[in-house]
């Protein structure tokens, strides 16, 4: 489990997680959110009926595939927003997921440790719960502009549909020059997108504040990430489920209650 299997969501999420954010742009957002829900069905089935090493594997690589395009669900509120709320949208999304972990982490507890449920029922539960919200994610608004691909697209169009509106044949050669521009800024290639994406870098990572910032997130991502992963294991080495009380939800509703506090 600790060598062979788990690893292969280490390493699926950190290859993925580069092209999965350029599609994230490309696609504008939804797309990627859809993909996210339908892999984490595919994670939960899998869980429920797989059997052996390389189903578990495949398993690892479709959990990968689900956390790498979380991206998409925490930045596609900002594509909806005006910059002005990105701070209070960012508390209300992270807040949502820490207490979507919370209420799951107490359930569990309750149902093993009161009702006497099997831990096959309670990925029945998560099973149900990834379809609905994948279920959930067609109903979203498509964005209509993204940070790279479609920046420019709207104000081109505002800009067109004024123009169309004024008449005269000097308006009608603006309307021509409008449309092509339009059609430019539509084809924004890949090349431009990835030398934009080098300047940001170079940008960004000249701020001191934003880089120690960077530091500390991929620290604690990461040191979650591991906790997540591996308590599990060390917890049934420590205290075999065979004869002894599980509290791992109990303790896991607490981190997370924090979190959403905080």
């Amino acid at each position: 489990v600790f060598n062979e299997i788990y690893p292969v969501w280490t390493y699926s999420y950190l290859i993925l997680l580069f092209p999965v954010f350029i599609a994230t742009d490309y696609l504008r957002y939804k797309p990627v959110i859809i993909l996210q829900g339908l892999s984490l069905i595919i994670t939960w089935f899998m869980l429920l009926y797989a059997q052996g090493t390389l189903a578990l594997q495949f398993l690892e690589f479709f959990y990968g595939m689900s956390t790498a395009t979380e991206i998409a669900y925490y930045s596609y509120i900002y594509s909806m927003v005006e910059p002005a709320v990105y701070q209070k949208v960012t508390s209300y999304c992270r807040t949502a997921t820490l207490t979507g972990f919370t209420v799951g982490s107490v359930t569990g507890q309750v149902l093993v440790s009161v009702a006497n449920w099997s831990l096959f029922s309670l990925n029945v539960i998560s099973l149900i719960s990834v379809s609905i919200a994948f279920s959930t994610s067609w109903f979203l608004p498509m964005p209509m502009k993204s940070l790279f691909f479609h920046q420019n697209v709207i104000d081109a169009k505002k800009s067109l549909s004024v123009q169309s509106g004024n008449g005269g044949s000097q308006q009608n050669s603006d309307l021509e020059c409008s449309a092509e521009e339009l059609e430019e800024k539509k084809s924004v290639t890949l090349q431009k997108v990835l030398r934009t994406l080098w300047k940001d870098f170079l940008v960004c990572y000249s701020s001191r504040t934003l880089l120690c910032w960077s530091v500390w997130w991929a620290l604690s991502a990461c040191g979650y990430y591991q906790v997540l992963n591996y308590a599990q294991g060390l917890w049934e080495k420590v205290a075999p489920s065979s004869h002894s009380n599980i509290y791992n939800g109990s303790v896991e509703a607490v981190s997370t209650l924090l979190g959403k506090l905080a």
